[in-house]
């Protein structure tokens, strides 16, 4: 088998961020009494990523077994129920197909005679990996990547390594980004962690040890997490942790106290999470904004440690991916309108593979809420490699994206389950306003009276957001007329350009109708010819300096016989003057920060078109919470 011996070096640096990071979920528990029940009511917890199938293995008295099922956590319960695991150590995984089909026999934990193995993440060089061992004769039972991992260790094992020597010496064999977790054999007393690109956190307990791809997974078992750094190896027994870097050096990691309860997350008495959080928003954003405000001066302020030098810099650059690239489109206006400085952004997929210029005294703001995502995160690292500094806004100060950050400007939304982003979005938004407040206040291009009127207009939007809440009754019954549309337009001017895009997004991942977002503006460029009797047009207008113009695109739609549903403010209304499907009109808000008070119109119309259109609003198809594969 020394085709193996001889498999391709791996690659270093920024190729190391190419695969996944986390788009499944990881559970592992050295316990004192059967885990197997434990381990998926842990993976329960970790839904919110979206998987399509799920599995179970555990060791008893030294002998191996599995339980895996195709869909839904509930399959696997029930083949639990019928077939149940004993043993005190076990790992669990839900899976997110990358390779191969989403059915049973793909499905994690893999297994050979000696191992079982699950993994997040793409191994990028598999194919070779798999026609070496093909060539010396070994047989394959999936057609996933992750099969490969098991067999090579196995080999490794074969050939007289202990599990962790095995381990270390196949994981620079692998090119991507992973976490792993193993269990060997007639080992009940050990299990092996590695992460490269993707996080893994460890639990420890009395006489138990927890492994985990997110902590909200193992937060009722421990509140004393360790977070493995980039190329960790975790050597896990029922009472102690050992940690080695990527070279086999061994480590300390420190361990953490997460206060109790604050990664659990529970529906309460609404439908959906997605609903919740849609409505904890008043609150979150009030929270958030009470960071980035002094109450007292009227001005915003910066929690301690986001310290950057705004008068030096020459320009910004933002990065992001999908709904938080949405907010770095609002951003871009506050920045310019506010600080006078020039801008420029770009999707992450984009960004990290166009070799960009960047000035020598640029300010790289990357966004994210699960700060894990791996467009973002490479896209972080070119910016540090051509001496960026970065700002990361991001929802979980201990993610990967916030560690390798400059800076971190946290927002306080609290854990969100749905996959639609919602709060996240609108808390995002308000830490963007309030770093381009202070980065205006520092260049001398926004005056103190001015900085004051803002900040009075932030803090007057989550009493507004409350206002906007009750119209959910009125956007319900729009719903139902929305949910038989085939195709939907939303359009926007300045500031609001984004929120159409965003209100494109929403409707389109979680009711499966076709929307986009243009700029009014570009409406007779060539989405005009879209327009009939039979496509609703959305138009995200606040009474602003473009209303006016935003009401000559209503009317050349209005001329075709597109359907308007305007959402604008009471004086938008009244001036109007073009007859509407619907209207729904929001309280009156300062122009400048309308567009996170208009997310939730947005947000509201899409949620309960899905709804009403029964689908999966929490876990929509081939979707999910933290999108780090390419």
């Amino acid at each position: 088998m020394t085709g193996i011996q001889s498999c391709l070096a791996l690659r270093r640096g920024a190729d190391f961020a190419k695969g996944v990071a986390n788009m499944c979920g990881i559970v592992g528990i050295i316990g004192k009494e059967p885990v197997a029940e434990r381990i998926v009511d842990a993976l329960k917890r970790l839904e919110y990523r979206g998987y399509d199938s799920a599995g179970v293995a555990t060791l008893s008295r030294g002998a191996m077994a599995r339980r895996r099922a195709e869909g839904k956590l509930r399959n696997l319960e029930d083949r639990l129920d019928r077939q149940p695991l004993d043993g005190i150590i076990g790992i669990g995984h839900t899976r997110w197909a990358t390779h191969g089909r989403p059915n049973e026999a793909n499905a994690h934990p893999h297994a050979t005679d000696d191992l079982a193995i699950v993994h997040n993440g793409i191994i990028e060089n598999f194919r070779i990996l798999r026609h070496e061992l093909e060539d010396a004769g070994v047989r394959f039972e999936s057609e996933t990547d992750t099969e490969v991992v098991a067999r090579l260790v196995s080999y490794e094992i074969a050939g007289g390594l202990d599990p962790a020597a095995a381990v270390k010496k196949v994981l620079p064999r692998l090119r991507g980004a992973f976490a792993l977790a193993f269990l060997f054999r007639g080992r009940e007393d050990l299990m092996i962690g590695a992460r490269r690109g993707s996080p893994l956190a460890i639990g420890h307990g009395e006489g138990e040890m927890f492994l985990g791809s997110d902590a909200l997974a193992l937060a009722p078992f421990t509140e004393t997490i360790t977070y493995l750094e980039e190329g960790d190896i975790a050597v896990l027994t029922q009472t102690s942790l050992q940690v080695f870097t990527e070279e086999g050096e061994p480590v300390e990691r420190p361990a953490q106290q997460i206060a109790a309860g604050a990664f659990m997350a529970e529906k309460g008495n609404y439908r959906h999470f997605m609903a919740k959080e849609i409505h904890e928003q008043p609150e979150v954003v009030g929270r958030t904004l009470a960071a980035y405000t002094d109450m007292a001066s009227g001005l915003s302020r910066l929690p301690d440690g986001v310290d950057v030098d705004w008068k030096a810099l020459s320009r910004i650059t933002i990065t992001a991916c999908g709904t938080a690239y949405y907010a770095g489109l609002v951003a871009k206006y506050w920045f310019e309108r506010f600080a006078r400085i020039p801008v420029e952004i770009d999707v992450a997929s984009e960004f990290r593979y166009r070799d960009a210029p960047l000035d020598e005294n640029g300010l790289m703001i990357v966004i994210s809420q699960s700060g894990e995502t791996a467009d973002t995160l490479a896209g972080l690292r070119y910016a540090k490699e051509h001496g960026q500094r970065v700002l990361s806004v991001v929802n979980v100060p201990t993610s990967s994206i916030a560690r390798e950050s400059h800076a971190v400007a946290q927002t306080l939304a609290g854990p969100e389950i749905g996959v639609a982003s919602t709060k996240a979005f609108t808390c995002q938004l308000t830490v963007l306003f309030a770093l381009a407040l202070q980065a205006g206040r520092a260049r001398g291009s926004l005056s103190e009276p001015n900085e004051r009127a803002m900040v009075d207009a932030l803090v007057s939007v989550p009493g507004l957001m409350n206002e906007a809440i009750r119209h959910e009754a009125a956007i319900k019954a729009l719903a139902r007329d929305l949910s038989k549309a085939r195709d939907v337009l939303y359009l926007g001017r300045g500031p609001s350009y984004p929120m159409a895009l965003e209100g494109a997004l929403k409707l389109k991942e979680i009711s499966y109708i076709h929307a986009e977002g243009y700029a009014a503006g570009e409406l007779k460029h060539g989405p005009i010819a879209l327009i009939d009797e039979s496509v609703p047009v959305i138009v995200v207008a606040p009474h602003d300096e473009v209303f006016e113009k935003t009401i000559s695109n209503m009317q050349e739609v209005a001329a075709r016989g597109g359907r308007i549903i305007l959402i604008t403010d009471q004086k938008g209304a009244e001036e109007a003057g073009i007859e509407t499907m619907a209207t729904i009109v929001m309280p009156d808000v300062a122009p400048m920060v309308a567009p996170i008070l208009y997310a939730l119109p947005v947000q509201m119309l899409a949620y309960h078109t899905a709804v009403f259109m029964g689908k999966d609003v929490d876990q929509p198809r081939n979707l999910a919470k933290s999108v780090t594969v390419e």
